[in-house]
């Protein structure tokens, strides 16, 4: 077979959903490679570090990036921290860590399905956030810690495949005036190799806000990978924002790539539930008045919504924000409703798919406050609304406690009685945070103390994906109902009885 039929081949296949054949890598090796035509979807034989030096198959990354990412992809899980640790000592950045583990994870892990071992990539910017909030004697243990989940997925990784991002077909990636449009028609008909090169032109001619518009519609077409598509929208584009637009390009391919994923029959030819949310909405959008963005916000209105989305179906969640923003309600109410709602399944049964009901909702919200299109940002409302619903039904959360209905501790509980009570009985932990909170008037502390607890005791990426998103979520709900939904929080925050995790006396010797 010729090469130019074999790219006509596996690309057509990858269309279809097909990417799964190969990820046997004896069968990779039968069919060949393709990489120039298919630019991200090659997978390359494991290779030794030299033999790497030289390889075209592999995308490449700045020259002032690259040598650092390397490191952290040659370097063994066992030593990474140390090696990492030497680096900084000798002047290497905190924003050249950053930028490294971030790239790292594009290049070597395969997005899909849009979790899993691809959390590496996800949590990068949770990780940030939180070394953010810490004193500087901690500074670096979030993002040694993620260094070494890196290497983790790494390893899952090759084991499942060996994926590797591979160059761009630069045949294909389309002039600055057909980027746009190109790039749409692909995403609209599912086409990998069509989006994957109009992607590229897009990163290298498109602005920042034109493009996280474009990207945080298509993260929230459709209800797959419980919200992960678009929890990679808005964390890779925080994270761009601190390590600069000049490493967008692989960024957006792989974001591109997740955001593609269907597992099964192509979309834009079928009738999914994972989809009718998106098309229904997509027309129900055009029904809300102008001016929508100003309205009143009022307590009975988020009320009325928390009742519907602990009961309703996702029609009718969607029909209920376009009545409450038609009636001149805030969107802030329409807010409050959604970020109690997902707190409240969370407390109701602690567990993997309501806390992404959390995290999703985290995702959205910035989309939502960062999006220059106002299509876009009455499109995420509903969106958000309605995948409550199928987050709701999916984790089986339809009964339990009530988010704006439980009583707080008697007397005003200090942080330390809190946390060694997390570690045992939530339910009680919540109700000693709400009368702290109350009593103390400051969330600073009860936010520093937990965020600090998930950096010591935490094993998993989710403790740091949800606790940077519930902190910060905090100051997105009116007043009278921040206590009750950080209260809430303690369903999955970090107790203060657990151990700490292994890495944080590792990264004190690696820093010290």
């Amino acid at each position: 077979m010729r090469h130019s039929d074999l790219a006509d081949s596996c690309a057509e296949a990858m269309v279809c959903g097909e990417m799964k054949s190969f990820r046997d890598r004896r069968h990779f090796l039968q069919t060949g490679t393709a990489a120039g035509a298919l630019g991200l979807f090659a997978k390359v034989p494991a290779v030794s570090a030299e033999e790497s030096k030289v390889d075209t198959e592999f995308v490449s990354f700045r020259p002032e990036i690259e040598p650092l990412v390397r490191l952290l992809e040659e370097t063994s899980r066992e030593r990474v921290l140390e090696e990492v640790g030497a680096r900084i000592k000798k002047g290497t950045t905190y924003r050249e860590v950053l930028s490294a583990l971030l790239l790292a994870g594009v290049r070597n892990i395969q997005p899909r399905p849009v979790g899993f071992k691809f959390h590496a990539v996800l949590v990068v910017n949770s990780a940030h956030l939180a070394a953010q909030n810490s004193p500087d004697s901690d500074r670096w243990l979030p993002i040694f810690w993620a260094l070494d989940q890196f290497k983790s997925s790494q390893a899952r990784d090759v084991k499942e495949g060996n994926w590797t991002m591979a160059p761009v077909d630069e045949t294909a990636v389309p002039p600055a005036e057909k980027a746009r449009a190109m790039f749409e028609e692909a995403m609209n008909g599912w086409d990998v190799a069509k989006s994957d090169a109009a992607a590229a032109g897009l990163a290298r001619t498109g602005g920042a806000q034109e493009l996280f518009d474009i990207f945080a519609r298509y993260g929230v077409r459709d209800f797959r990978d419980i919200g992960h598509k678009a929890i990679y929208v808005s964390n890779s584009w925080r994270t761009l924002q601190t390590i600069g637009w000049k490493h967008a390009e692989p960024v957006l391919r792989s974001l591109t790539y997740a955001l593609l994923e269907h597992g099964g029959e192509n979309p834009s030819q079928s009738d999914q539930e994972a989809d009718r949310p998106g098309r229904n909405n997509a027309e129900l959008v055009k029904t809300i008045r102008n001016g929508w963005q100003h309205g009143e916000a009022k307590v009975g209105a988020s009320t009325d919504l928390l009742v519907l989305l602990r009961e309703g179906s996702w029609q009718d969640a969607s029909k209920m924000v376009v009545a409450m923003l038609n009636k001149r309600i805030a969107p802030q109410s329409i807010w409050d409703a959604l970020f109690q709602h997902s707190a409240e399944m969370l407390m109701r049964r602690p567990g993997i798919v309501p806390l992404h009901a959390c995290t999703s909702t985290n995702a959205m919200h910035y989309a939502y406050q960062h999006s220059f299109n106002d299509e876009t940002r009455r499109f995420l409302l509903l969106q958000n609304a309605a995948f409550l619903t199928m987050f709701r039904d999916r984790g089986g959360v339809k009964e339990g406690i009530a988010i704006d209905q439980f009583e707080a501790a008697p007397g005003a509980p200090n942080l330390e009685e809190i946390f060694a009570e997390v570690s045992g009985n939530k339910v009680k932990a919540a109700q000693k945070a709400l009368a702290h909170l109350r009593a103390a008037k400051d969330p600073k502390p009860f936010i520093d103390a937990a965020q600090r607890l998930i950096y010591l005791k935490g094993t998993g990426s989710h403790d740091y994906k949800f606790s940077s998103a519930v902190l910060e979520d905090y100051y997105h709900l009116s007043p009278a109902n921040r206590d009750r939904f950080l209260a809430a929080s303690t369903s999955w925050l970090q107790g203060s009885k657990k151990d700490d995790s292994k890495l944080v006396a590792r990264t004190r010797a690696a820093m010290g």
